[in-house]
């Protein structure tokens, strides 16, 4: 292991190891939810944001300058075809239409943005975490980059964010024919899943909704399931950060469930969602680690030309990429600021209910498998779980991290 890969190892350890256990607090929902979900319209037909990731993909793949281009492509749709749901943010990321995030507000802040026009639509704290927030309504018209240039001017000193979007980071194909068997090193532990909402899974303890209309069953988070499920976790918590809402994924929403999992003693969580960096759920993530949590993301499918992807960049958070079955690195794989690890992200299978088993691609599906390796280890502490996982890891490299976990666990069930 080179110097800088060890001195990363130590300094994440060192954090890991201060981590207080499991909180005790339970989660409770502010009085006003609102939460978030996702739909898009193509054509005539409306379809699950949370589900998209489970579109038939090709045998290739474009390459970088391709899937940048994609993803502007398939992000200015996703604008266009809202209904006005989303819009760009000031930094051109689709962000829930007509609503800012005020962060930390106090009675000064507040009279401030009332005075220049911005009605308060909701007041309260992300429970078990406590980061207060205030979601502000937009004067209509006003678009938001010209909304949030306004009010930092309004209330300097305080952090005021659009609610970004985030998005699955995977897909499916046609039905596999047959499925190989996942033959995991360890078995147990529990993962909290924040996606759609999980069907047809016997694993699931306890599953909550943080988006109007959620829990709404979700192809991507059901497939996911089946992979943890094959992997050998044996309890899943939920959280539904879509349900049905035109602006599913956001920052508010993610950072709830965080909250939620985090009260329920869940020690591992894996997102396999991606998106630009928010204060509101970089603050969330933080104060979750402080607190045992150990959170596990996605890189993303867009490429290497593509910004990098949060959650999987904030600090600490351990960023998995995808390989095939040749342990390849996808070419489809996004980045992170850092990487972790790899896991199996093409040539596996997953059951969906009313789907049957189905091919799977993306690093989507790599994330959880990452997660169920440290869940399975978790008992003995994050530090204990983490070293358990670097042994396991096989093929360290710059585009594998400290190597290739789980690397059989190619069927779900």
């Amino acid at each position: 292991m080179d110097r800088s890969k060890l001195a990363r190892l130590i300094g994440l350890s060192a954090l890991l190891l201060a981590l207080s256990g499991p909180a005790q607090a339970q989660f409770r929902l502010p009085g006003s939810v609102d939460a978030v979900g996702a739909l898009r319209r193509v054509g005539d037909a409306t379809r699950d944001i949370a589900d998209r990731a489970l579109e038939p993909v090709g045998s290739a793949v474009g390459g970088a300058a391709d899937l940048a281009r994609d993803r502007l492509s398939r992000l200015t749709r996703l604008v266009g075809e809202s209904d006005g749901a989303i819009e760009w943010d000031d930094n051109h990321e689709p962000a829930r239409a007509g609503e800012v995030l005020l962060l930390d507000p106090d009675a000064q802040s507040l009279t401030a943005v009332s005075d220049a026009g911005y009605a308060v639509i909701e007041q309260g704290t992300i429970d078990d975490l406590g980061i207060a927030y205030a979601r502000l309504s937009v004067p209509h018209g006003q678009s938001l980059p010209r909304a949030l240039k306004t009010l930092r001017a309004a209330a300097p000193g305080h952090e005021i964010t659009a609610d970004q979007i985030h998005f699955p980071s995977g897909a499916a194909s046609a039905p596999a024919l047959t499925k190989e068997p996942a033959t995991p090193l360890l078995r147990g532990g529990t993962v909290g899943v924040i996606d759609g909402a999980i069907a047809g899974s016997d694993r699931v303890v306890m599953q909550r909704g943080f988006a109007v209309g959620a829990p709404k069953a979700s192809n991507h988070a059901s497939a996911i399931a089946s992979l943890l499920k094959g992997a050998g976790t044996a309890r899943l918590y939920s959280a539904d950060v879509y349900g049905s809402d035109p602006a599913g994924g956001n920052a508010l929403a993610i950072a709830r469930a965080v909250g939620w999992l985090t009260g329920q003693g869940v020690r591992v969580v894996s997102i396999s969602l991606v998106g630009p960096a928010n204060p509101l759920l970089s603050r969330a993530v933080a104060a979750a680690q402080a607190k045992g949590t150990v959170i596990v993301a996605a890189v993303g499918n867009d490429g290497p030309a593509a910004p990098p992807a949060y959650p999987a960049s904030y600090p600490n958070v351990i960023a998995v990429t995808g390989v095939d079955g040749r342990g390849r690195v996808l070419i489809e794989a996004g980045r992170a600021t850092h990487l972790d690890y790899a896991a199996p992200g093409a040539d596996i299978t997953a059951k969906v209910p009313g789907k049957g088993q189905v091919k799977l691609r993306g690093t989507s599906y790599a994330a959880p498998l990452v997660a169920s390796r440290i869940a399975a280890r978790i008992g003995g502490g994050a530090v204990a779980a983490l070293q358990g996982a670097n042994g396991e890891a096989r093929g360290a490299s710059k585009r594998t991290g400290r190597g290739i976990l789980c690397a059989t666990c190619r069927a779900g069930t």
